[in-house]
């Protein structure tokens, strides 16, 4: 038995509808196409062998774009979440320069329509992932500082360059789906804080299990919390942004890999600032450990206003956890340093594709929360 089957007697003991009620909905499943009947297998009670259901949705898939810091990246998956193929290309963040970024970006959605035709998959859910604020209705990005972007039509202006993107296709922020996805591997954990730092600082909230957008969808967005009033003028037009005293490009020319962050583009500058920090490297060190406070700081005015119970550090950040965990616990209010108060710092656990995958599971669990929306028969 696989982890994508399961008896009905298991389904309901997960879900905790009762049987009868597994019994009904399987069968209606069952008639729509949408999952079918394996072959039985030993473990029944008296010697019975145990009939297993799995998906049946073959010829149906997942789309998902993300536009992060140096890539244009398009997977398709399987309903289960598996990726059945992955296409990427460097588009290097020409600033400010919308157009040639989202062809780039055309360019591996066209790919992986192209696969996924030759598969013999239908597109059953489309997602576009942006590594920047997203808002509005349609939705846009907006006031992007890490890519030097105002407001863009991301779907409409890709829809241009491949019509056969799917009219339901959604555009969200990284730092949701991968907030989402990292607070959904939690146990009994209630009021996250999540903060992440690839192409700039951003960040997200959960308070009692659920994701905060905000009125105008600007909750979490964290690097442009001004901690500095005497700081470097922002682009966003304030002084001292997190961005702008810990954001990375700041730490990388701190750290003396301002060549590294121009000629190999900022991913691989960050794993290089990683790894020189790892092995003591004194610039490196210096250049995080300064930047630590700030972002500190931060969480300071954020944990006494938000009162989570974890704050949890993603992005490249999240291999570098203990120096900010010190930073913040050096300035914390008495009460806060009992035992069972304040927060707790944690690092990441899904790397460098955590809105990816994040942004799979979410289109995964909504079509299976509605599967007869998939219209299969």
């Amino acid at each position: 038995m696989t982890q994508r089957q399961g008896s009905r007697s298991q389904i309901a003991d997960g879900t905790g509808l009762t049987r009868g009620a597994v019994t009904a909905l399987s069968k209606v499943l069952m008639d729509a196409g949408i999952v079918r009947e394996v072959q039985p297998v030993a473990g029944g009670g008296m010697g019975r062998p145990i009939t297993l259901l799995e998906l049946a949705a073959d010829d149906m898939a997942l789309l998902v774009l993300q536009l992060d810091a140096d890539r244009a990246i398009a997977v398709v998956a399987s309903l289960a979440g598996d990726i059945l193929f992955r296409f990427q290309e460097h588009h290097g963040r020409p600033m400010g320069d919308p157009e040639a970024v989202l062809t780039i970006l055309a360019g591996v959605l066209d790919q992986a329509l192209t696969a996924a035709a030759g598969a013999g998959r239908r597109i059953a859910d489309a997602t576009v992932v942006v590594f920047a604020p997203v808002a509005g209705k349609p939705a846009q990005v907006v006031a992007d500082t890490d890519l030097g972007w105002g407001m863009v039509d991301v779907l409409g202006q890709l829809r241009k360059r491949v019509p056969a993107l799917p009219e339901t296709a959604r555009l969200c922020s990284d730092v949701d789906v991968a907030a989402v996805a990292e607070y959904n591997r939690l146990r009994e954990v209630r009021d996250m804080l999540y903060l992440k730092s690839n192409s700039g600082v951003g960040g997200s909230i959960v308070a009692d299990g659920r994701l905060l957008e905000g009125t105008h969808g600007f909750a979490g967005a964290f690097g442009h919390i001004p901690v500095d009033h005497d700081g470097p003028e922002c682009p966003c037009g304030q002084r001292g942004c997190l961005n702008m005293v810990a954001g990375p490009d700041v730490i990388l020319t701190a750290a003396g890999l301002g060549k590294e962050l121009d000629e190999e583009g900022l991913s691989r500058a960050l794993a290089e600032l990683v790894a020189r920090i790892e092995r003591g490297e004194e610039h490196a060190t210096a250049a995080w450990g300064w930047a630590a406070v700030w972002i500190a700081r931060t969480l300071h005015i954020l944990t006494m206003s938000l009162d989570p119970e974890i704050v949890m550090l993603g992005g490249y950040w999240a291999a570098l956890v203990a120096p900010v965990r010190e930073a913040f616990e050096a300035n914390r209010p008495y009460i806060a340093r009992q035992p069972g108060y304040g927060p707790e710092i944690v690092a990441g656990q899904l790397g460098d594709d955590a809105a990816l995958l994040g942004a799979i599971w979410a289109a995964r669990d909504t079509l299976l929360g509605d599967p007869l929306a998939l219209n299969i028969v």
